[in-house]
């Protein structure tokens, strides 16, 4: 408009917005900006000390580092308070630590196989134990727990209220050559069934014979570890089992659903099971034998006899039946009418007894031997030892055996003496025959038939060698009515009356021993032949004794 000015106020106002939309743009206050992460240095792990895991690699032997070794055992030990832990590190047996026992109100024992050592002479307290059990995983239903990808076992005792009050920590350790003196069964395929009591050794020999089948002769392995004794706490199994696969147990309960669901699942050519204890277990292991799958398990008990006489076990070894004989049948086989027998055929093919962590007791036919001691008959064994070294550790390259008592490739051997030279010297007196007794004298004689009852059938092969009679003097029989002569143990012969009145109604004399050593038996079957070599008829008189031979290991009946 022609005239009109703006006022003075508004004229400064755009004058200013001017200049301002002249000028470049300002940078957004509010704009984020970019995020760099901060760089950290990486620190490497220490590879030693109390509480840490060295990281070794995984090699497929069975050689592990000391130091991995000596690692784990650190992990243990790092549950005891600093005081505890070194006065245990000092103890110049810690390589062969057992276990730790930590009981509320007393004094914390280590031991060892020497016997237990006392760690303190202060009793435990609600905060040792509460530090313990903060390192480990929970505990089970079992009440056991374990430190992660360790073999060590932490068991725990609890009052009323479920509190815990008491700590066994067990060392647990993979040891190379464990089950060397088992290697050839392992290599043929056999079932093994390893019986021992607690803590002889049981669970590392089956750690290292899975680690065998899996690594050295390349089968599918797969572990069914009930309370992670064999692979280790946590879900990385441990080094010690090798290529093996592993499959825990929620529960104990469900151990038998488990082994079957292992079967139909992973296609395993071996199953490894830890503590077979229950009936169902027993039933689902005989079921799995019966696919052609071999089994390696372990079972509580000392000997073969202890298996048989379990209820829940029994069918582990085919189980066990009372049978009713006829007259004639009874007659023939010299017993009652009412005998037990084996119901079928056994789960495992051979049984192994852990005398102890040097000694091993084989049945290499599970069944013979079950048939055997039913029967009443020592069953044939074979034991093998390691080395009698004080080095720890060497091994035997095979069993301990005589190979002049190789029979039908079985080995038969009951007893290992030491210094056997000494002792042969000593009693070679007692183990030589007259001059008209030996070889030449049996050769216009028929054998001699012997029936052994109680007696290993080794032993009384090696006291007819100490005599140095012909192997073909003395036959052994297992048909009483065919026997010209019975030897028996006295305790064994006075719990089976029958065996004496079939040996009286055939009038067959019976010879007794105190005991099973060789130097007794010899001494017996020395009399024996001596009474036999005077007559046939003055040997059927059994009323005659021979007070030569009246010694405190012999009696003639």
């Amino acid at each position: 408009m022609p005239g009109f000015t703006l006022p003075l106020q508004l004229q400064l106002h755009f004058r200013c917005c001017q200049r301002l939309s002249q000028q470049p743009p300002l940078p957004n206050p509010i704009s984020p900006k970019p995020f760099y992460p901060p760089v950290v240095p990486s620190v490497p792990r220490p590879r030693t000390g109390p509480g840490l895991r060295a990281s070794f690699p995984v090699v497929s032997g069975s050689v592990f580092p000391e130091d991995e070794l000596d690692v784990e055992l650190g992990q243990l030990l790092a549950l005891l308070p600093e005081e505890l832990r070194r006065r245990v590190s000092d103890h110049m047996e810690l390589p062969q630590l057992i276990e730790v026992v930590m009981d509320l109100g007393r004094k914390p024992l280590a031991r060892f196989p020497s016997g237990d050592f006392v760690i303190s002479e202060y009793p435990i307290t609600v905060q040792d134990i509460e530090h313990a059990t903060s390192q480990v995983g929970d505990f089970a239903v079992d009440n056991r727990a374990g430190i992660s990808r360790t073999l060590h076992r932490i068991s725990g005792i609890r009052n009323r209220k479920g509190t815990i009050i008491g700590l066994t920590c067990r060392v647990g350790r993979a040891i190379s050559g464990s089950a060397k003196l088992l290697q050839d069964l392992i290599k043929d395929g056999a079932s093994l069934l390893l019986i021992g009591p607690p803590g002889v050794g049981k669970t590392t020999i089956i750690r290292e014979i899975a680690r065998m089948l899996a690594n050295d002769y390349k089968k599918r392995v797969m572990i069914v570890d009930t309370s992670n004794e064999i692979g280790g706490d946590g879900d990385i199994p441990h080094a010690g089992i090798g290529n093996a696969r592993r499959m825990q147990v929620p529960n104990s309960d469900m151990q038998h659903k488990v082994l079957i669901e292992a079967v139909e699942n992973h296609m395993p050519q071996v199953i490894v099971i830890d503590e077979i204890g229950t009936k169902l277990e027993a039933m689902a292991a005989s079921t799995i034998a019966q696919r052609g799958i071999q089994l390696v398990a372990t079972a509580h008990g000392i000997t073969i006899e202890n298996l048989i006489m379990n209820p829940s076990l029994e069918m582990l070894v085919g189980g066990i039946q009372s049978v009713t004989l006829g007259d004639e049948e009874a007659s023939r086989r010299g017993v009652q009418k009412t005998v037990l027998e084996r119901k079928g055929p056994s789960t495992f093919s051979c049984g192994v007894e852990i005398i102890s962590k040097t000694e091993l007791r084989i049945h290499r036919s599970l069944e013979a031997t079950v048939d055997a001691i039913l029967s009443g008959r020592f069953p044939n064994v074979e034991i093998r030892k390691m080395k009698s070294q004080e080095e720890e550790g060497s091994l035997d390259d095979g069993p301990v055996s005589d190979s002049s008592l190789q029979k039908n490739g079985e080995i038969m051997f009951e007893e290992v003496t030491k210094g056997a030279d000494d002792q042969t010297s000593q009693n070679e007196s007692l183990f030589k025959l007259p001059l008209d007794l030996v070889e030449d004298s049996w050769e216009h004689k028929l054998p001699l038939s012997l029936f052994c009852y109680g007696i290993l059938d080794a032993t009384v092969i090696q006291g007819i060698k100490q005599l140095k009679m012909n192997d073909a003097a003395i036959q052994l029989t297992d048909n009483i009515s065919e026997a010209n002569a019975l030897l028996a143990l006295q305790s064994k012969l006075k719990k089976n009356p029958g065996i004496q009145a079939a040996a009286k109604s055939h009038d067959i004399p019976i010879y007794v021993t105190k005991t099973t050593s060789l130097e007794h038996v010899t001494k017996a079957i020395r009399a024996l032949v001596s009474d036999y070599e005077d007559g046939v008829k003055d040997f059927e008189l059994t009323d005659k004794i021979k007070s030569s031979e009246m010694i405190d290991a012999l009696e003639v009946m």
